[in-house]
């Protein structure tokens, strides 16, 4: 095994020079990044850098145009080709809580288990209930959405995705659609999280959130990976000009 090819088996996901248009704009160019099992990254950077792309491009929600994204050594192609359900392993988290309205939190919890896993509804239900409690919000299983603070229907998106045992997460500024009461309360469950070691993608603007919580954090402009390290080098001594410009603008808020 060539130390490629062994790097790349270690890695929980490896993405080579990805490449995604969007009719004539180009939104990422030639990314290449590795994340470890049980890494956390936050990638952060202006809007319209291409970080919610990449992400989406992980999970498969959007095509790339070129290069090569692999899940555990596996190309996302193959992934597709042999066993659809296999994307499961990638749980995810939007900006929106894209909760079914008319169901209770505890039937939006069991759906995915039940209809995609073959689950009976007992063990997902009992699965439900531990990632409620997991999420600090077990009193509101049969509530409706509608019933439920902005800070924990993100919590029950968050238990949503847990209940499908995803291997990797991914969050998409999930914070962003909050109140900023409600933003340290969903930051603290992800942070609780990470500290079980599971691979962590988070899009984020939380600067404070990703000092404490990532291993690494990867800075993206304008469709491309303009540095990256761990987070005491990132903010004490940036290398690029146009990361020390965004830091300097978004550390001052």
């Amino acid at each position: 095994m060539t130390n490629k090819t062994k790097r790349m088996a270690e890695s929980a996901i490896q993405i080579t020079e990805l490449n995604k248009w969007f009719g004539d704009f180009h939104a990422l160019k030639n990314i290449s990044l590795s994340i470890e099992n049980g890494e956390r990254v936050v990638i952060c950077g202006p809007s319209g850098s291409g970080k919610s792309t990449l992400i989406r491009c992980v999970n498969a929600l959007e095509s790339h145009d070129s290069g090569d994204i692999e899940l555990f050594g596996v190309s996302i192609e193959d992934y597709q080709k042999n066993n659809s359900n296999s994307l499961s392993e990638i749980g995810m988290v939007f900006q929106q809580f894209n909760l079914f309205p008319h169901l209770t939190i505890l039937q939006n919890l069991t759906l995915g288990p039940t209809k995609s896993r073959g689950m009976s509804k007992l063990d997902a239900e009992k699965l439900a209930m531990q990632y409620l409690e997991r999420v600090k919000i077990p009193d509101q299983a049969h509530k409706r959405p509608s019933e439920l603070s902005g800070g924990q229907q993100q919590r029950v998106a968050i238990a949503r995705s847990l209940c499908m045992e995803p291997k990797i997460m991914l969050f998409d500024e999930p914070t962003s659609a909050l109140d900023p009461e409600m933003i340290a309360e969903v930051l603290d469950v992800i942070i609780d999280l990470a500290s079980d070691g599971m691979t962590m993608i988070c899009v984020t603007h939380e600067m404070g959130f990703a000092k404490e919580a990532a291993d690494r954090i990867v800075f993206m402009d304008e469709g491309e990976i303009v540095e990256s390290g761990a987070p005491e080098y990132f903010f004490k001594t940036p290398k690029t000009d146009r990361c020390k410009k965004f830091l300097n603008q978004i550390l001052r808020h």
